[in-house]
């Protein structure tokens, strides 16, 4: 009997529900051995529930943004294979372009979600994120210690070329996604949107610098990532109408 496929079939919720506890088992075993750990070397219980606490604050609020990454890619990929790959090791920056790369390759779109995706072309995309990923954990344990010696020589030789470095390679990764947005700027004011929402971002979060520095609200420096993507993917909304509203 032929099945037609779906993206969210229950045998992919059910792979990746058995990854992720596999995955969220090892950090609690982690965090066991070091709990233990940090009792034999006699520090206080109270500085660990402050660390464990703090540590959790750090995780979770970071993670809002990942699950808004997660409902984004959802509805073209389904919700396990989004899950999976923010849950363990993807990035929603790389995740993005990455699936949008792929799913062009094979003739769709991921902002067409009018139109599924056949097992084919899923499989294709699962292909091209995961070996695209794959390079960072392969190379990483490879040349990270080469490279960052020779950071080190570098600016023990001449600190100001060391930090001009370091600022280039930062920028280099910067213009990478700024050429993601401003990519589609010479097809009309439609193709400026992205540019539109991402100035509206930097506002909302240079507002959340504001919040912090001047009016000394610390608490907001744990939330400004999520509310600045939050902020601009709700504003998106009436940005793309207003757009579409002044092209017609």
């Amino acid at each position: 009997m032929n099945h037609e496929f779906s993206v969210n079939s229950p045998f992919l919720f059910a792979a990746v529900s058995i990854i992720l506890l596999l995955v969220m088992a090892q950090a609690v075993f982690f965090l066991v051995r070091a709990w233990r750990q940090a009792k034999k070397l006699g520090i206080d219980t109270v500085k660990l529930k402050s660390v464990v606490k703090s540590s959790a604050i750090f995780t979770v609020v970071p993670a809002i943004s990942i699950l808004l990454g997660v409902i984004a890619l959802s509805k073209k990929l389904g919700i396990p294979l989004p899950w999976l790959r923010l849950s363990v090791i993807g990035a929603l920056t790389y995740e993005t372009t990455a699936a949008e790369a792929a799913a062009s390759a094979v003739g769709s779109s991921m902002g067409d979600t009018s139109t599924l995706l056949t097992a084919s072309q899923f499989s294709t995309i699962i292909w091209v994120m995961t070996l695209g990923i794959m390079a960072g954990v392969i190379l990483t344990p490879i040349i990270s210690r080469r490279l960052l010696n020779g950071v080190d020589t570098l600016e023990k030789r001449d600190k100001r070329w060391g930090e001009i470095l370091m600022s280039a390679l930062f920028m280099g990764m910067i213009s990478t996604f700024l050429g993601i947005v401003f990519g589609k700027v010479n097809t009309g004011l439609v193709g400026w949107i992205p540019v539109f929402v991402m100035l509206v971002s930097m506002v909302i979060m240079l507002i959340c610098v504001v919040l912090i520095k001047k009016l000394k609200i610390k608490w907001v420096e744990d939330y400004a990532l999520p509310i600045s993507m939050i902020g601009a993917m709700a504003l998106a909304i009436p940005i793309t109408n207003a757009v579409n509203s002044a092209v017609r």
